[in-house]
């Protein structure tokens, strides 16, 4: 599943933010606005994606979807919210045209406004410029 969703990122990276990326392991202890989706396979494995966007980050997506130069909190919220329902939707769509590991999401929930310290199984981040994302993937039990 992380293969299908880091495609979706590097995807969403090149469409919509249209900026140079890089994708690396090196998770930095900085405060994230938090949010996950939960998914369930098709063989019934169930996962939380963690989405963890540096205000930066978020601020970027504002601008670029919004056309809002300095974005109030909720309004954050919101982009990290909606660039997890696109992030992982797009890779539910991946998974479905190749037809391997096949999975269906939930509705995105927010988490906190803090450092990422959830536990997870995989975990990649991306960066542009200096803002940093970073997906992790927890199965559930």
């Amino acid at each position: 599943m992380l293969k299908t969703i880091i495609k979706a990122l590097e995807n969403f990276c090149i469409h919509q933010i249209r900026e140079p990326h890089e994708i690396h392991c090196n998770i930095i202890k900085t405060r994230t606005l938090i949010a996950y989706i939960d998914t369930e396979t098709s063989n019934n494995k169930k996962h939380r994606v963690y989405l963890a966007i540096s205000p930066s980050f978020a601020q970027r997506i504002s601008t670029l979807l919004l056309e809002e130069d300095e974005s109030d909190n909720e309004t954050l919220i919101d982009m990290t919210l909606e660039t997890a329902n696109l992030i992982v939707g797009s890779a539910k769509v991946l998974a479905e045209g190749t037809g391997e590991n096949q999975f269906n999401i939930k509705i995105p929930c927010f988490e906190k406004f803090d450092v990422f310290d959830f536990d997870y199984d995989h975990a990649k981040v991306v960066k542009i410029k200096e803002d940093e994302m970073i997906i992790a993937i927890k199965e559930l039990i």
